[in-house]
């Protein structure tokens, strides 16, 4: 069951009209880039608090990235309005996460602050990849070119290093991509991902198909 924000809109008064601006998502990987949705208004945002790390749930077969408590870490991510209406599609593509208040955590450049909501799975809901629950190389393929694309090099760089769990498995799919959102990516991009796969060890032991 998902949890809803607390607010799921903002009213904003000016003068005798009332004004309803959506509640946003803080996404932190496939969501990061957006090839894969088509909430437009996305900025990139930063999130404190939180710390990305890979991990499996019984509702999935592979791992997927996710977000626990640390008051120590902060990651980059991307923000997007999200209508009333299109919250349960959005919760749909989520699915074994429940969505968490963040504003109070999150640095953008809106000139407002409206409410922000990440997902994360909940704790005692989660475990860490192994063998039979691997990371699918098309997976990091998307989320890697995200950062590229609203973080450029850097970003990427920042993306490996703030990201906890590159010790899993990671099945090697590119030929015949098991992510349902897979983009096609660039020899350039692919040349990106598997150089910082091998600078955090990830690469030399994948998972068999």
């Amino acid at each position: 069951m998902h949890r809803p924000c607390k607010r799921a809109l903002i009213h904003v008064k000016r003068g005798r009209k009332t004004l309803v601006r959506d509640t946003y998502f803080f996404g932190y990987g496939s969501l990061v880039n957006r090839a894969t949705h088509d909430f437009a208004g996305a900025v990139p945002a930063h999130l404190r608090g939180w710390r990305r790390v890979w991990r499996h749930t019984t509702l999935r077969p592979v791992a997927y990235l996710t977000v626990v408590p640390d008051e120590t870490a902060e990651i980059d991510g991307l923000i997007a309005p999200v209508a009333r209406a299109h919250w349960p599609a959005l919760d749909a593509r989520e699915a074994a996460y429940i969505r968490a208040p963040a504003a109070h955590q999150v640095r953008h450049a809106l000139p407002h602050r409206p409410e922000i909501a990440v997902y994360t799975i909940p704790e005692g809901h989660h475990g860490a990849p192994g063998k039979a629950h691997p990371i699918l190389l098309s997976y990091i393929d998307v989320v890697v070119q995200g950062y590229l694309r609203e973080f450029g090099e850097d970003g990427v760089t920042r993306f490996f290093t703030t990201t906890h769990g590159w010790d899993a498995p990671i099945l090697d799919d590119r030929a015949a991509p098991r992510y349902p959102r897979h983009q096609p990516v660039t020899a350039r991009e692919r040349a990106i991902t598997d150089d910082h796969l091998w600078r955090v060890g990830a690469l030399g032991s994948p998972a068999q198909d």
